[in-house]
């Protein structure tokens, strides 16, 4: 008898900067067998291109060119995923601080929000999508079956976002990092373009007590009350 296709949602997390978006979308990803994407690496994946290639972003002919030449692709390696610009393996080089610095400016402007959302949306078509940034609930997948909104107490989040860095070899202060989510906080809330804000549909989650695994087993079981047709392949 031929296998009965399994049904499937689609699952938006948005929030802040140094929320922890990423490791809860992976790990949901990795339970559920879905597909994670990364939006923000999608924006920081074009930043790191304008950088490289000293693109004026400000000069729309500019800007407009350089998309041209931009082919952004997500591969996954074991539990790790990778992205690819221009088929050479970026991942760590978007995570600088570089990048960190310029990548709400750049996310702001029109044409690239454009550019990327219609490549979002088309990875998105099949289902069995997980994907997280600062508006996907409300513009890149606005009908989304689950949405959650991540938020946490700023020193939490400086403390994450630490660690980070120093994992991957990257040398800076607490001081410059609170400041770079600031930054961003103010710049991803204040933007004409698809600012940062929670979908009416969202669910709320304060995840500065949680552990990494209690917000897991918190989201896991909150999505089975809801669709009892998801399979949870971590059980």
């Amino acid at each position: 008898m031929p296998t009965i296709p399994e049904k499937r949602i689609n699952i938006a997390i948005d929030g802040y900067s140094g929320c922890g978006k990423s490791t809860l979308a992976k790990e949901i990803a990795d339970c559920l067998h879905y597909i994670y994407l990364d939006s923000g690496a999608m924006y920081r994946a074009v930043t790191h291109y304008f950088q490289e290639n000293k693109i004026d972003y400000l000069q729309e002919d500019q800007l407009l060119k350089a998309l041209e030449n931009i082919n952004i692709r997500f591969e996954r390696k074991n539990v790790e995923s990778l992205i690819f610009l221009n088929n050479e393996n970026i991942s760590k080089q978007i995570r600088t601080l570089k990048v960190s610095n310029e990548v709400s400016k750049t996310a702001a402007l029109s044409p690239i929000r454009r550019f990327l959302v219609a490549k979002q949306k088309k990875l998105a078509i099949n289902k069995g999508v997980i994907m997280e940034g600062r508006d996907i609930g409300t513009v890149v997948l606005p009908d989304a079956e689950y949405k959650l909104f991540l938020t946490a107490q700023t020193e939490v989040r400086v403390e994450r976002r630490f660690r980070q860095l120093k994992e991957s070899g990257s040398k800076v202060s607490k001081e410059s990092i609170r400041k770079n989510l600031e930054q961003r906080d103010f710049i991803d809330s204040s933007r004409k373009d698809s600012p940062l804000k929670c979908a009416d549909d969202a669910l709320i989650l304060d995840n500065t007590n949680f552990t990494r695994e209690e917000q897991l087993n918190f989201v896991l079981n909150d999505l089975r009350k809801k669709f009892p047709f998801i399979v949870n392949y971590c059980e």
